[in-house]
């Protein structure tokens, strides 16, 4: 299994928010490039980023910040936050991003999802982001007309790979992740799945692990101690 050590950037800034609540953020560091440096050094191979500045309003205001993690690293970075056209999915991926991450504008705009997998195919993934069933959009605070499974089905046909799957419920808030969910999704669609939100604990990872999901993303786990990174990886294995 894949572990996924993550940065959310706002302002230039590494943060994390709690239960995607802008009002309740937390500034980590005002150089996130040195964190991704840590990651690497403890063994990552892999960043899971976040432009949550992005996933507001759409464009691109840390895309230097990407770019310098991609260049201070060797890792294989993944970018989400508000992509909403192939101008700013080029932009990512010519400065550095291995892949990009649709989140509201995959449900929303099925023409774009199918235009963007035609023409970068598996440098797409795609962003669940579950609320009480639904798929949750525009930073989480919209809900979707999909249910979970229903999205799933429908990117899974329309040739999606990847999927980052969020239980917002359990996002930042240190008190396990969503397991049954998981091991559900894992069992019934052949995407490669991304467990995020809530993984706060070596055993989180070690379960996750034993039903052979994909990849699994570190957050606020990390930079509250609660979880070594090369400890994680050790255990992925």
């Amino acid at each position: 299994m894949k572990i996924f050590p993550a940065i959310d950037l706002y302002e230039k800034k590494a943060v994390r928010l709690f239960k995607g609540d802008y009002n309740q953020l937390t500034v980590y560091s005002d150089k996130p490039w040195e964190i991704a440096k840590d990651f690497e050094d403890q063994g990552a191979k892999y960043i899971h980023v976040v432009d949550l500045e992005g996933a507001k309003n759409g464009n691109t205001p840390n895309i230097d910040v990407v770019k310098k993690i991609a260049e201070e690293t060797s890792l294989f970075l993944e970018i989400g936050g508000g992509i909403r056209s192939l101008e700013v999915i080029e932009k990512y991926l010519s400065n550095g991003a291995s892949r990009v991450i649709l989140g509201t504008s995959a449900v929303i705009d099925e023409a774009f999802l199918k235009k963007a997998i035609e023409k970068y195919g598996e440098r797409i993934a795609v962003g669940a982001d579950v609320k009480d069933g639904y798929i949750a959009i525009k930073g989480w605070v919209e809900k979707s007309q999909y249910t979970l499974e229903e999205f799933l089905s429908k990117i899974q046909a329309l040739g999606v790979k990847t999927v980052i799957c969020t239980d917002i419920s359990k996002d930042g808030a240190m008190k396990g992740t969503n397991l049954e969910l998981y091991k559900a999704l894992n069992e019934k669609y052949s995407l490669n799945i991304i467990a995020s939100g809530g993984v706060s604990s070596i055993e989180d990872i070690k379960a996750l692990k034993d039903m052979k999901m994909y990849g699994a993303i570190i957050g606020k786990a990390y930079y509250t101690g609660a979880i070594s990174i090369k400890e994680a990886i050790e255990v992925a294995k």
